[in-house]
């Protein structure tokens, strides 16, 4: 998915009409923490997928 700046100043201005300018700072703060946790939550399942775990009968180095 890939948003242009129109599509980015139309979801802007929703969002404005929504929450109102007051709302805005705290409701960007939230989707960012969002986000950011989303982000570290799939890098912690990737590095689990990726770990190698010796099978049974298989010297380690």
């Amino acid at each position: 998915m890939n948003l242009g700046p129109l599509e980015l100043g139309l979801i802007l201005v929703i969002v404005l009409l929504i929450f109102g300018a007051g709302k805005l700072p705290e409701v960007f703060r939230s989707l960012g923490q969002g986000i950011r946790e989303f982000r570290e939550a799939a890098g912690e399942e990737d590095e689990l997928k990726s770990a190698e775990v010796p099978k049974a009968g298989q010297a380690s180095k």
